[in-house]
């Protein structure tokens, strides 16, 4: 289990971590979401031993190695650029670490034959980077990762350059050796959907501070303020209120209840059904209809107003 108690850092008068505490259970991945410069990667660094803190902890399975120097730590990192050798070819890029860590050639190559056989590559073994896809890279990159059996896994925005569908597929790997490999783990994204996807518990920075910690499921559903509803990439939020989709009801005809809104703006698109309407309490509001409403989206398409009842005990209301 990963513990970081009270981690603080400046860089002259800009915080960069400002009193952050957080634990990771083995098996389990924590997702870091916020904007650029708000302190994620600096956080990272701090882990891996590449930053010293300027006070705070680091507990790893309940070895304080806050002071450890970073080749100590036993910490797996993975970048968006793979960070491979093109002089290396496949099954020696997988085993470059562990020769770094001193074990010989026959141990280390058959251990990482093992993690690229884990991660689907064993079949390019012989291969030079420069044949495989980026997909392929970066499954090289994660069988690195976790031939050394590291005691924690860092994720910093490792998927961001692949397309949605390799995304989605690393991103179902990299958990799976997680869970079988009973390591904690760390993924800083920008990516909302990712985040919600992948992790168990999702940290909200902003300006190197804490805004939101908890299960997933919890901070999607309730939103600590505005900023940490709009980091989630959740719509209809303002500094007042969040008003989720499963809140709003609608109906092509009036119904007792039911607000007549202006639809400004209706598109089909690919996953579903949205429309942009005038309501008279909320104003604009963002609705999105799934494929599976394929009824109700005939008889909603092209209409310039439409019926809208807001169950006000599902709206998510700000404290200032």
């Amino acid at each position: 289990m990963l513990y970081v108690s009270y981690i603080s850092k400046r860089f002259g008068t800009k915080t960069v971590a400002d009193d952050i505490s957080f634990q990771v259970e083995n098996g389990k991945l924590l997702a870091v979401l916020g904007p650029s410069g708000c302190g994620k990667s600096t956080l990272l660094k701090i882990i891996t031993g590449l930053i010293t803190p300027d006070s705070g902890s680091i507990f790893l399975n309940c070895d304080d190695i806050t002071d450890k120097p970073s080749e100590q730590r036993h910490i797996s990192l993975m970048f968006q650029d793979y960070a491979l050798f093109p002089h290396l070819n496949v099954v020696d890029n997988a085993a470059f670490g562990l020769r770094m860590h001193g074990l010989n050639k026959t141990q280390a190559t058959q251990q990482a034959l093992h993690a690229l056989e884990e991660v689907g590559l064993m079949p390019l073994a012989q291969r030079s980077i420069e044949g495989l896809s980026g997909g392929e890279q970066q499954r090289l990159a994660l069988a690195r990762a976790l031939a050394a059996e590291p005691a924690l896994l860092l994720l910093d925005e490792a998927f961001s350059s692949l397309d949605s569908h390799l995304r989605r597929q690393l991103n179902q790997l990299t958990l799976t050796q997680i869970r079988k490999q009973n390591i904690p783990a760390i993924l800083v994204t920008h990516s909302p959907t990712e985040a919600l996807t992948m992790a168990d518990n999702i940290m909200l920075l902003h300006q190197g501070k804490i805004l939101q910690s908890g299960t997933t499921e919890t901070v999607w559903q309730k939103p600590a303020n505005a900023q940490a509803a709009k980091l989630l990439g959740l719509e209809n939020v303002n500094e007042a209120y969040y008003l989720p989709q499963h809140a709003i009801s609608i109906h092509p005809q009036p119904e007792p209840g039911y607000l007549a809104c202006l639809v400004l703006e209706s598109t089909d698109l690919p996953d579903r059904f949205n429309l942009i309407i005038r309501h008279p309490q909320y104003g604009n509001i963002s609705l999105n209809l799934s494929p599976q409403s394929s009824s109700l989206i005939q008889a909603l398409r092209h209409r310039h107003e439409i019926y809208v009842y807001v169950d006000e005990n599902q709206v998510i209301h700000f404290n200032h």
